[in-house]
């Protein structure tokens, strides 16, 4: 076990390691059985923060991330946070000004997360899979179904002052 999440701990400090020799906007994380945001990250990547505009955490332990999270990355336009066990996100989540794309999905949140609707540039949020049973009233008439052989609720809202595609099932 423990030479597993040894194992673990190299494959991020690689991929970390990789994001910032590259000079390269995304940091993928995806599949690394975190549980958290690794605390260290933020030091390595303190003089790079401003350029990374992607950063994928899916598929792995996440119950929440930290306000200092949202902060840090404030220039990110794309979030990947899917097959998590998110059920909240941050207040903090609305400084991210330059957001267009949050992937969601397959998390465990019963509430939509209303934070979003602060976010100027966000184009589209996904929410398949997780436990909501109802959306804001104010999405009522911005609601537009998928062809019937997708099972997705998808909807275009009014989010941050623009129209935004809502994916939710």
């Amino acid at each position: 076990m423990l030479r597993k999440m040894g194992e673990a701990v190299a494959r991020v400090a690689r991929k970390v390691n990789e994001t910032v020799e590259s000079g390269s906007d995304t940091l993928d994380l995806a599949e690394c059985k975190l549980v958290s945001f690794p605390v260290g990250i933020y030091k390595v990547l303190r003089n790079v923060t401003d350029q990374i505009h992607l950063i994928t955490l899916a598929n792995n332990e996440l119950k929440a991330l930290t306000s200092k999270f949202m902060t840090t990355f404030c220039q990110l336009r794309e979030l990947r946070l899917e097959g998590n066990f998110l059920h909240r996100l941050p207040n903090e989540v609305s400084t991210l000004q330059h957001l267009k794309a949050i992937d969601l999905s397959r998390n465990q949140f019963h509430d939509f997360p209303e934070q979003l609707t602060t976010l100027p540039a966000l184009e589209n949020i996904n929410l398949e899979e997780n436990e909501i049973v109802a959306h804001p009233s104010y999405l009522d008439g911005f609601l537009t179904p998928r062809p019937a052989e997708d099972q997705a609720t998808a909807s275009a809202a009014q989010v941050g002052g623009r129209r935004a595609v809502i994916t939710v099932k």
